[in-house]
């Protein structure tokens, strides 16, 4: 058998040598925009989910780097696809606890609990951003918002080593799991164990406070103490022990929180009388119904318990917040709203009150009396509202009936209140929500939407309520 002459060396040697740079004429360089997104992806996974040390994923398409990404994406119920988009980079940006959310990566085993009920805590050192008292009044809050629902009981140490001790520190302060300066991190804490097993460490960088002017160091440390009595992450939105910070009133604890810190150590044997934060609404939840829905400079918002999704055109997937988050000083409970585009305003309904969003900001001087609209004072709050931008008139919601509204003038039209069976054949029952796009009303009642055509006054197609929510 002979071997390859010198032209078909040559060409052999010509081909591999094609072959070998193929990839390489295809593979272009990250923007300075790109690698910015791709390495705080990287430093947020290596952190939170265990994504191994040194692991570059090129332009996001390592397998090692997706499988990563699709895990935080199931943890925080967003659209699973193992690439960084809005949705992904913007929750990767909020500021957190410093917790893993993957238990398996925390380097601790599961369901660690102080084996005794009663368990010291120490406050090392103080914020200078509030009174000392502030602090203290703040830890003991948050650990009696355990103690309400177990049998566990804080002694308070003033010297020597205690159980749980909590300290203010910057970068690295002296647990090699540094800070990483304002925003971020805020705090972090270990599971209950010996030498440092229940250290509770805040970020100095951080300013606290005991409101919603800075980061709250109650609701904070109510978070960080669960992890110190064994918690892990919870990825219930509504949860006390979801990772993502949010600031809000009332009693913290979701049903989630309780379930799972008394599986730890039990029930309170004398049970206070405390009242859970409902669970965040499931999106695809087959019985999911709406309190409101409403445009909101071209996003939708859509309103449920004390919560709402946004929905953008440019995003996959409907993001979820607490109400309060965004804006603290409007209720929790929303029974209707609606947008006005031609004056940029957004009309939020609760009970006999009103108040006024201009894009994000609350206008001065609200909330006002729902009867300043020329609602008669036997309403006492409004089922749905909605303004039909081609007309001008604003249809307000109640039981039955209806009203409509004249923006232009201020006033409401002459002999309303109409049927809804009546001006709305089809929709013979109570409507939750209401929105208009293009001639359409879109009708939710309970787990039904209704697109309806304002011209031709009939139903024209029925779907799930929570369609709306890609479901």
């Amino acid at each position: 058998m002979t071997g390859l002459d010198d032209r078909e060396t040559t060409t052999m040697i010509a081909l591999l040598l094609l072959l070998a740079l193929v990839p390489l004429s295809f593979a272009r360089p990250l923007s300075p925009v790109d690698k910015d997104k791709q390495l705080l992806a990287e430093k947020y996974l290596r952190r939170f989910y265990g994504l191994p040390v040194g692991l570059q994923g090129k332009e996001g398409s390592s397998d090692a780097f997706k499988t990563k990404v699709k895990e935080m994406q199931r943890f925080f119920k967003l659209k699973v696809t193992g690439n960084l988009d809005d949705n992904t980079l913007e929750l990767m940006k909020q500021a957190r606890c410093g917790v893993p959310d993957i238990g398996e990566y925390n380097h601790f085993p599961r369901h660690l609990k102080w084996e005794n009920n009663n368990v010291t805590f120490r406050i090392v050192n103080y914020t200078p951003d509030l009174k000392k008292t502030d602090v203290d009044r703040a830890i003991r809050n948050a650990l009696n918002v355990w103690a309400d629902v177990t049998p566990l009981i804080f002694k308070k140490l003033h010297s020597g080593i205690a159980d749980i001790m909590i300290s203010f520190g910057s970068k690295e302060h002296g647990d090699y799991n540094p800070f990483d300066g304002p925003n971020g991190l805020l705090a972090h804490a270990y599971p209950p164990g010996k030498d440092i097993g229940g250290d509770t460490h805040f970020d100095e960088d951080e300013h606290w406070s005991k409101d919603s002017s800075a980061y709250n160091l109650f609701i904070v440390a109510s978070h960080e103490l669960g992890h110190a009595l064994g918690m892990s992450h919870s990825s219930d939105a509504g949860a006390l022990m979801y990772p993502v910070y949010s600031y809000a009133t009332g009693y913290p604890l979701a049903e989630d929180d309780i379930d799972g810190i008394q599986a730890l150590y039990g029930p309170n044997p004398n049970p206070k009388k405390v009242k859970p934060k409902p669970d965040a609404p499931n999106k695809c939840d087959p019985m999911l119904t709406f309190d409101a829905v409403t445009e909101l400079r071209g996003e939708t918002i859509i309103f449920k318990d004390r919560f709402y999704w946004r929905l953008h055109p440019q995003m996959p997937e409907p993001e979820q917040t607490l109400i309060k988050s965004t804006w603290p000083s409007i209720p929790n409970k929303i029974d209707a709203a609606y947008e006005n585009a031609e004056k940029d305003v957004v009309i939020i309904f609760s009970g006999i009150r009103m108040w006024a969003l201009n894009g994000y900001n609350l206008v001065d001087g609200y909330p006002k009396y729902i009867h300043k609209l020329g609602l008669p004072k036997k309403i006492r709050k409004i089922d749905a509202a909605v303004h039909i931008g081609d007309t001008g008139k604003t249809l307000l919601f109640t039981d039955e009936d209806y009203w409509s509204y004249d923006e232009a003038t201020g006033t409401m039209d002459p002999g309303y209140p109409h049927s809804i069976e009546d001006d709305f054949p089809g929709m013979d029952d109570e409507i939750d929500a209401a929105s208009y796009h293009y001639g359409y009303l879109y009708f939710f009642h309970e787990q039904m939407q209704y697109e309806y055509s304002y011209n031709s006054r009939k139903v024209i197609r029925i779907m799930r309520t929570n369609s709306i929510l890609n479901c």
